[in-house]
């Protein structure tokens, strides 16, 4: 490993969590932005079908998802700031494809392209800070990045608004190519390069991750559409399984894996992957369904329904600061137990008032606010925590990894419960919103009903999913809690040879 950089001053630190922050926002805003576009570009000139447009959405998502853990390890050994500006280069490229796309397919390759951007992005924005903030500061700075990660997606939802206000799909991705540029600039000129790990790639475990991934979350997209007991999801499920085995097989036998499967033998790295997948289930479910509720349901345009998210933004901006506090003071399973409690009854609240007045989905949206606020950072925080700085674009890549994954899962389950409940009068093709209203333009009433109705039943399974989830994480949080206070400091009778322990350069046993 090359030799650590200079420390640099708090003014610099500070510049520099502010534009990974900003970086991470971008990533993670664009997921939740593109869903304000569905309505716009289900009634534009492309004519995708419903399959198509959720695969517009998903593309991004599954390409980011798939790389998003070989890309930070790419940074790891080359150099974590070259892999970010390749990354935001390589995002605006593709955000431009999207704009000016002829046709559909074209389109999904702006999306796709956009994803590669995206994946060397994130895990390098977390590793960056990991490197450059001193180590007094850097658990702050972690729940800081954690915090604007999780608000991108709201962000993103204002942000998407205002772009899409002019009345054309193609001004979302105008907007954000620029933006990346303009990230591109400000990281060349602000983030030192930090010291790079030695060891060699790891090819075919890199390969068989992402074959993993992608067969996973392909079976999680297809399902709603496919149907969950079709043979190509059955079927990507159990490749997945086939490839998830032999990764930890090959894992186990590689001098210098790319994610050494032993690392999950800490408890604590467990219990944050299981809690940041399942807390973004929850989140993306919810932005999902949001954009179309609001404007096809409560009438609103679509810089209305951007800025309709803000009651949801306003704890995320306040609370986040007091997270270590209460984590100090309560223990990390009690916050995580009060977050996923929270956030479960906001969305059963908003399942109750999906065609009731705005005021009390706004409430409901605030309620999901003050849930998601300390979720992140104490997750986030234990993630990073759980590994050594040399892995730390692995680390980010993980986390996001596990972020992209509970995305994806809450995007396909609440989806097939809406594609199964929304009845369209006189048919039982499958059609969006936008097409039964136009194949349909006398039942307009009956169609906004039955959608609403159909997102209501969504929201009411998404919120007892999430208790369920919220009492996994716990479960799994407080066993790891025990077991690291547990462990052995030193021992005359302890095996310390047979245990795995950490090392500068990943995890030995």
């Amino acid at each position: 490993m090359t030799s650590e950089a200079t420390p640099l001053s708090i003014g610099r630190e500070r510049a520099v969590l502010a534009t990974m922050c900003a970086a991470s926002i971008l990533v993670v805003g664009f997921v939740a932005a593109i869903n304000l576009a569905v309505p716009p570009l289900a009634a534009s000139s492309l004519h995708p079908t419903a399959s198509q447009l959720l695969w517009i959405v998903d593309a991004y998502v599954v390409v980011f998802a798939c790389l998003v853990i070989p890309a930070g390890a790419i940074g790891d050994r080359y150099g974590r700031k070259g892999v970010l500006l390749t990354g935001l280069a390589i995002f605006a490229v593709g955000a431009l494809l999207s704009a000016f796309a002829p046709t559909v397919w074209v389109m999904l390759a702006g999306r796709a392209i956009t994803g590669v951007g995206a994946a060397l992005i994130l895990p390098n924005t977390l590793a960056v800070l990991v490197h450059a903030i001193a180590p007094e500061r850097r658990r702050v700075a972690i729940a800081t990045w954690a915090t604007m990660g999780g608000l991108g997606g709201a962000v993103g939802n204002i942000g998407g608004g205002l772009a899409l206000s002019g009345g054309r799909w193609e001004l979302l991705f105008l907007l954000v190519a620029p933006l990346a540029v303009i990230l591109l600039v400000f990281t060349a000129v602000i983030t030192p390069r930090s010291a790079r790990s030695t060891a060699p790639l790891d090819p075919l475990g890199a390969t068989l991750l992402t074959a993993a991934t992608v067969t996973l979350i392909l079976g999680i997209i297809q399902g709603p559409d496919q149907g969950w007991a079709s043979p190509i999801v059955i079927g990507a499920f159990a490749a997945s399984a086939i490839l998830w085995a032999t990764w930890v097989l090959v894992g186990l036998r590689a001098r210098s894996p790319l994610l050494d499967p032993r690392l999950f033998a800490l408890p604590m790295l467990v219990a944050s992957c299981v809690g940041m997948m399942l807390a973004f289930f929850g989140n993306f479910g919810l932005f999902y369904v949001n954009g179309s509720l609001l404007q096809y349901v409560h009438g609103f345009s679509v810089l209305e329904t951007g800025l309709g998210i803000m009651p949801m933004i306003i704890p995320l901006l306040i609370l986040p600061r007091f997270v270590p506090r209460f984590v100090a003071r309560f223990g990390i399973a009690p916050v995580l137990g009060f977050a996923f409690a929270v956030v479960s009854i906001g969305l059963f609240l908003l399942s109750l008032n999906t065609a009731t007045s705005y005021l009390a989905y706004a409430l409901s949206l605030f309620v999901i606010g003050i849930g998601m606020a300390p979720a992140m950072p104490a997750l986030t925080v234990e993630m990073t925590e759980a590994l050594p700085s040399a892995q730390a674009g692995v680390g980010g890549g993980l986390q996001s990894a596990t972020r992209e994954l509970g995305s994806a899962l809450g995007v396909a389950v609440i989806g097939t419960i809406i594609t199964t409940a929304f009845v369209i009068p006189g048919t039982t093709t499958p059609q969006t919103v936008s097409e039964a209203l136009i194949t349909h333009p006398g039942d307009h009433a009956a169609i906004i009903s039955s959608y609403a109705q159909a997102a209501s039943l969504g929201l009411a399974v998404t919120s007892a999913l999430t208790l369920i989830a919220g009492i996994v994480t716990v479960t799994l949080t407080l066993w790891a809690t025990r077991r690291r206070l547990s462990a052995p400091i030193a021992s005359p009778h302890t095996d310390k040879a047979s245990q795995p322990r950490m090392t500068k350069e990943g995890l030995s046993s």
